[in-house]
């Protein structure tokens, strides 16, 4: 290895090594400290190829991925390894990197060095990736409007697909307390499907649905979708929506109340129009009085109507729609848990 030169600018060497340098003037000689060293690998002709899991062009803030380097014709030669990832440069002795991504869409890239001596592979071809914020799930339910006993069919729909998802299918049971949901898996969902669609069979009441998707192992998943509601024609007594006064046509200046009764002391009066992407609680819009919605029918109320128990059960649904000066509603007897 070359051990002395003497240069005012940079120098070509042709082995490896370690080497360092420092600077000196005067006569006699007055010489700085050393430079840190450096070490110079020799190139070995073997490729290093680096593979990433999940096997997809995008992957998503959180999720855990595994970087492979494997060297070609690495025989029974001990290697460690460098990392060059969109966010760091990693070390080390084992051929698997495996991370949680939080931002940084860039290349990955890889390459081996021999234990015993200075040399290594060049870079691996990188791969390129995006990395995207947590995928929101869009659920379908069809139809949203059905008979006692007939089949709905959930669809859930995720950015790229194909890239290796695999489908949890949940029922939604109201929570009054704090204006939400809790979920219940659907049955045979409970490692998914490979499948983005779910049969529901024998639909005999109002129910919502909420689906998401999941990848890897330990399972990475995404949000929730909406809710989304199946409303169908079987009865049931423990919950029921009443509209008072109790006549088919009223007034556009009528004051209209929407009552839940039924086996619970705590309740919710939920609203969906076509206008709105999703349910919305009275307290909302306007006002809840204990178990009672009120509206004023001069304000835009064109909607489907229902209660929510604090026991987890929908009542029938009731479509409310204002044609000129006369407001109209259909009580469709949709009821159930």
């Amino acid at each position: 290895p070359l051990t002395s030169e003497l240069s005012a600018g940079p120098i070509r060497v042709s082995e490896e090594g370690v080497y360092w340098c420092r600077g000196g003037r005067g006569e006699p000689v007055y010489y700085t400290e050393y430079s840190d060293s450096v070490t110079i690998y020799r190139n070995v002709p073997n490729k290093a190829v680096v593979t990433l899991q999940p096997n997809s062009s995008e992957i998503y803030s959180g999720e855990l991925i595994t970087l492979r380097c494997e060297i070609e014709d690495g025989g029974d030669t001990e290697w460690t390894y460098e990392w060059k990832t969109p966010s760091s440069e990693r070390h080390s002795t084992q051929n698997e990197l495996i991370f949680k991504t939080e931002s940084g869409s860039g290349d990955y890239r890889c390459k081996g060095r021999k234990k015993k001596e200075k040399s290594s592979t060049d870079w691996s071809d990188p791969i390129k990736r995006t990395v995207s914020d947590k995928p929101w799930p869009v659920l379908t339910v069809s139809p949203s409007w059905l008979s006692a006993g007939a089949s709905v069919t959930l669809n859930c729909s995720v950015k790229d697909q194909s890239a290796g998802w695999r489908f949890y299918w949940y029922k939604t049971v109201p929570k009054i307390s704090n204006n939400s949901y809790s979920y219940e898996l659907l049955p045979g969902s409970s490692s998914g499907t490979e499948q983005d669609s779910y049969i529901v069979h024998g639909q005999t009441h109002t129910a919502g649905y909420v689906c998401r998707a999941g990848r890897g192992d330990p399972v990475y998943y995404t949000d929730y979708s909406q809710p989304k509601f199946v409303l169908s024609a079987d009865f049931h007594s423990s919950a029921s929506l009443t509209v008072s006064p109790d006549r088919a046509q009223h007034f556009t200046y009528d004051s209209v109340s929407l009552s839940c009764e039924g086996n619970s002391t705590e309740w919710r009066v939920k609203r969906l129009s076509i206008e709105d992407s999703a349910s919305s609680d009275c307290s909302t819009w306007r006002t809840m009085t204990g178990s009672t919605c009120k509206l004023s029918t001069y304000g835009r109320i064109d909607a489907v109507y229902w209660c929510e128990s604090g026991s987890g059960e929908f009542s029938n649904a009731v479509n409310i729609t204002v044609q000129g000066m006369i407001l109209l509603y259909f009580v469709c007897l949709i009821y159930g848990k």
